[in-house]
């Protein structure tokens, strides 16, 4: 199995950009995290370092040890997002979410970096659809989407209103719900501006409307 990264390398990643997963580091750090397949080197000037998959699971997971524990081939218990300082976006239901400018700020430049990461790892730094990353994490590529539109996430009493989003069993799509039909509608149309194709339906037990949403490849 895959050695876990060192004491250095694991600083490095967990210290990445929230979303775009840039890297700081010395050259010869750099070139061993590409080396292991954590990292990558974009083409273009100026020829920044950023990690690949692999290198955000590691990150998002935390499945990395503690740097005091040996090396080892089990990784340590994965921790939460907010534990590892992982920018997360609202999927909706949170307990006692903090809201105020301080967030805004976060998930504006959240928004900024996902737009980035599109630019550079699209055909053509195209900007319009969802990249790589998105597609793997779909309920939060489409929170922050919602979330950086000023939509607002519901809180832990469905009651209150706002939007929730949710895996469904389909392999590429979520499902947005929003009690207000109109706020239904607007979500609607956030996705799809954001590169997203969704459509209403109607839950057969609720009867509720909701959203199925998924990336548009083209």
């Amino acid at each position: 199995m895959t050695r876990p990264p060192t004491a250095a390398q694991r600083r490095i990643i967990e210290a990445a950009e929230p979303v775009t997963g840039r890297l700081a580091g010395t050259e010869t750090q750099l070139a061993a995290l590409v080396k292991r397949g954590l990292a990558f080197r974009h083409p273009r000037p100026p020829h920044d370092h950023f990690l690949t998959p692999a290198g955000h699971r590691i990150r998002e997971t935390a499945a990395l040890l503690p740097e005091d524990a040996p090396a080892a081939d089990t990784p340590a218990p994965a921790r939460a997002p907010a534990e590892a300082g992982v920018f997360a976006a609202r999927v909706g239901g949170e307990e006692a979410a903090a809201a105020g400018p301080a967030r805004v700020r976060e998930v504006h430049s959240a928004w900024q970096g996902l737009l980035e990461l599109r630019r550079m790892t699209s055909p053509g730094g195209v900007t319009d659809r969802p990249c790589g990353w998105e597609r793997t994490h779909l309920v939060q590529a489409a929170a922050l989407a919602l979330e950086a539109a000023g939509h607002r996430p519901a809180g832990a009493d469905a009651r209150d209103g706002g939007y929730r989003v949710r895996a469904t069993p389909q392999p590429e799509a979520v499902a947005v719900h929003e009690p207000d039909p109109e706020a239904l509608r607007s979500c609607a149309a956030t996705l799809e501006k954001a590169g997203w194709q969704a459509g209403e339906h109607t839950d057969p037990r609720t009867r509720q409307r909701y959203l199925l949403a998924s990336p548009r490849r083209a």
